[in-house]
């Protein structure tokens, strides 16, 4: 039996948060001083689109991370202070507690394996005494909806172990325990949109069948602007979520009436357990598995608000809480216009080796192999830039389309990313944003992009796209770099000897040739994926 998309279609569309707004807008001291902020996990989903409002409202922010190039990349980094360092660091969170009023806790660990909860754990009570040693006023943790008297998933159970010992800290905090959060770019509502659009026919576990309560992430926004100015002894946790209380298949079916599909069919099916349903929800859409698990595990129990003592604390937004069908709505023409201002693929763990391309000198001594092209074109090199710059995604690899679909097939079996994540945006590239198998390690505007491989492969590989003028155009440069490592990767890169001559051949001449006008690089990129 099919779960219908019968949700309640609410007339008025709340306007977003933009942090100005006169109850969410940082109040100010007798002499002038707005609070310090510190964000933890600020290049993250959430926190990258927390910082921006954070500033608009008037709060001065300190972010930590470990990538100050991460940072950088983002288009408020010249407004707030960066503290380079890792959370589980004692001296580097005592760095950034200084002088701090507000801390906002929007870490957890997405990956597998057992060690998640005790990093989770040590972070935590980490992030909790530095707190407590630098006079910090109030601690905010966004956590996840959870019900009372069950064995919750590893995950679920750790995000509640957070927010359990930030509250029992000796400094006071609102954990605000959330539900699927939907928005552009967000894991859950990408979750639920690839598998509404690929399956006309879902065979899926039984927890389709349980009650949730999905919260639009502009409603999650402005429950963490607010909580700022909540009492400063408050010390609680509570529930935040939607206007709509459904099942996970009607969840599904809303989402197709938004985007023009036919009603979904979904069986529910007792024998597929969590592992399973991952490995399906990996396969299937561009949410890996090890980051698919933690989301379906969520959803094996009923997950609803169970009281609304948030409203006598936090009131709703002006206009009111944003129904499912308008979250999905929202979310689908942020993506149209190519507006998605953060996204899981960019704010996930890389599964890669995180070092970065050693410079041509340190490969002395070493085994390296490379395949280097170049292109001399008439083409500006703006033109070609634009080209480079959109690679990926939508757009794809420019050559060998069913190699490349392949390659990214074998990642996906072999538990790696694959091809399907795709990019955050159709046009705009930054530093740590994720290109289907790759991650960008390096980019100068108008001339290199630098990217790193995260499919799994026997070894460390890069990938440089380079754009130079020349002459009275552009030379266009292309090298792919891979140390390998041991036997097994030497014997990698001579297998694929034949396929690289197909595929970076076929990159340079194709990117050329959309440099220099050819009709189908000058259409829209929704009007080609059309014609495929």
């Amino acid at each position: 039996m099919a779960d219908r998309g019968d949700l309640p279609d609410h007339e008025a569309v709340p306007s977003a948060p933009t942090g100005r707004e006169e109850e969410l807008r940082a109040p100010r001291s007798a002499d002038g001083i707005t609070p310090l902020v510190l964000v933890l996990g600020a290049t993250g989903y959430i926190g990258g689109r927390l910082v921006p409002r954070l500033l608009a409202g008037g709060y001065r922010v300190r972010a930590l991370s470990r990538s100050r190039d991460r940072i950088a990349a983002m288009p408020w980094s010249d407004r707030v202070e960066i503290v380079t360092g890792d959370a589980a660091d004692a001296d580097a969170v005592g760095r950034a507690m200084s002088d701090v009023d507000i801390v906002y806790y929007l870490l957890h660990s997405m990956a597998g394996g057992s060690r998640f909860e005790r990093l989770d754990r040590d972070i935590a009570r980490n992030v909790a005494a530095r707190a407590a040693e630098s006079g910090v006023r109030r601690i905010v943790y966004l956590g996840g909806l959870h019900p009372d008297g069950v064995e919750l998933s590893p995950h679920l159970a750790s995000r509640k172990e957070v927010g359990d010992i930030l509250l029992t800290s000796d400094v006071p905090a609102l954990v605000l325990q959330a539900g699927v959060v939907i928005g552009s770019g967000s894991a859950s509502f990408e979750m639920v949109r690839h598998l509404t659009d690929v399956l006309p026919y879902m065979p899926a576990p039984k927890w389709v069948r349980n009650f949730i309560q999905p919260i639009a992430v502009r409603d999650v926004l402005h429950y963490l602007l607010a909580a700022a100015r909540v009492d400063p002894a408050l010390n609680t946790a509570l529930d935040i979520g939607g206007p709509d209380v459904l099942r996970y298949g009607q969840m599904m079916n809303g989402y197709a009436l938004e985007a023009g599909l036919g009603q979904r069919r979904i069986a529910s099916l007792p024998v597929l357990t969590p592992k399973l349903a991952s490995h399906w929800v990996g396969l299937v859409t561009p949410v890996p598995r090890q980051i698919a698990r933690p989301l379906v595990e969520s959803l094996q129990h009923p997950c609803v608000m169970r009281d609304h003592a948030v409203d006598r604390i936090i009131p709703p937004p002006p206009g009111g809480l944003t129904g499912y069908r308008e979250a999905v709505r929202l979310a689908l023409g942020r993506i149209e216009l190519d507006e998605v201002e953060t996204s899981w693929v960019d704010a996930s763990v890389p599964t890669a080796p995180s070092e970065p391309l050693p410079s041509d000198p340190d490969w002395a001594g070493r085994t390296v192999f490379t395949d280097i092209r170049r292109r001399r074109t008439p083409a500006q090199p703006d033109a070609v830039w634009a080209v480079v710059s959109k690679i990926g995604g939508a757009n794809g690899w420019y050559s060998a389309s069913v190699l490349w679909a392949l390659r990214g097939w074998m990642d996906r079996l072999a538990g790696g990313v694959g091809l399907q994540r795709g990019r955050r945006s159709a046009s705009r590239v930054a530093v740590g944003d994720a290109i289907d198998v790759w991650r960008v390690e390096h980019v100068e505007p108008g001339r290199l992009l630098r990217l790193r491989a995260e499919m799994r492969v026997p070894g460390q590989a890069w990938l440089e796209l380079g754009v130079e003028a020349s002459g009275e155009g552009a030379e266009y440069r292309q090298r792919a770099v891979f140390f390998p490592r041991g036997l097994t990767g030497r014997c990698y890169w001579l297998s694929m000897l034949p396929f690289h001559g197909l595929i970076f051949s076929g990159m340079v001449n194709r990117i050329v040739a959309l440099a220099e006008g050819d009709e189908a690089g000058t259409r829209p990129a929704r009007d080609r994926r059309r014609t495929r």
